[in-house]
């Protein structure tokens, strides 16, 4: 093999080896001797440096030379960017070893543990009252959240099934149909009420995920906060869609 020198400070390579099935792409020093090559591949691969041998291919993929010297330079080698460098590990691990993430041993520490740190985000979040943490917060969340239900609830309660009703929803234009559901819902917090419009400028066929409320045709029913709904004579109108 003939040696010889190139002045260009780095390489770009890329790393493939006997222990896994991808490659990476990186640039190293070709002031790095073979020894510290290794070193640095491990990082890489999860080989040991002591049990690594090395094979250098060139763009083409054609086998150049083995980098066997430890003590030569990388540069020394006839390396450019493009070539591959594939690691053959001697450890005995198997292929795929390094990948398997199943085989890892998790770290896991109890409730009680963690919450006796001092240097944790529960810690952190505990002394600067942030968060869950902050009971002043906490307590006027949970009454606006209560005081939204009860006005909610009041709404709801002077809107009755059966009803004729008008919807007004921001950005869309009113819509006319039946009231044919009022309550609590699964699928969002607060009280909702269901509506059976006269075409179908609806979302559902009256059910949400998998969920049935009320029946209806598919895209005449839809959901609404009771305030965007008002009760009263509303005749029907013929938007003309269903001859569309």
């Amino acid at each position: 093999m003939e040696v010889t020198g190139l002045s260009a400070p780095t390489v770009t390579v890329f790393i493939s080896s006997s222990l896994n099935s991808f490659r990476s792409e990186k640039r190293y020093s070709r002031s790095l001797t073979i020894a510290e090559f290794k070193c640095k591949l491990e990082l890489v691969v999860g080989s040991p440096a002591s049990c690594m041998e090395l094979e250098l291919y060139g763009a083409d993929e054609k086998f150049c030379s083995k980098l066997d010297q430890e003590d030569a330079l990388l540069g020394s080698y006839p390396v450019d960017d493009g070539c591959r460098i594939h690691v053959i590990d001697h450890s005995g691990a198997s292929l795929g070893e390094y990948e398997d993430v199943s085989k890892v041993e998790k770290y896991s520490i109890s409730q009680e543990a963690y919450d006796q740190r001092q240097d944790s985000v529960r810690s952190f979040l505990k002394r600067s009252k942030l968060g869950r943490y902050n009971e002043e917060e906490r307590a006027q969340q949970e009454a606006e959240t209560t005081q939204r239900l009860t006005e909610e609830k009041a709404q709801a309660s002077a809107i009755l099934v059966g009803s004729r009703c008008e919807v007004r929803a921001p950005g869309q234009p009113p819509r006319r149909g039946t009231v044919m559901y009022v309550g609590l819902t699964d699928f969002k917090p607060g009280y909702w009420i269901g509506v059976r419009f006269d075409e179908p400028l609806g979302k559902n066929d009256g059910s949400v995920n998998g969920k049935r409320y009320f029946e209806c045709q598919a895209k005449y029913g839809a959901f609404f906060k009771p305030s965007a709904v008002t009760v009263g004579d509303f005749p029907e109108e013929d938007y003309g869609l269903d001859e569309m």
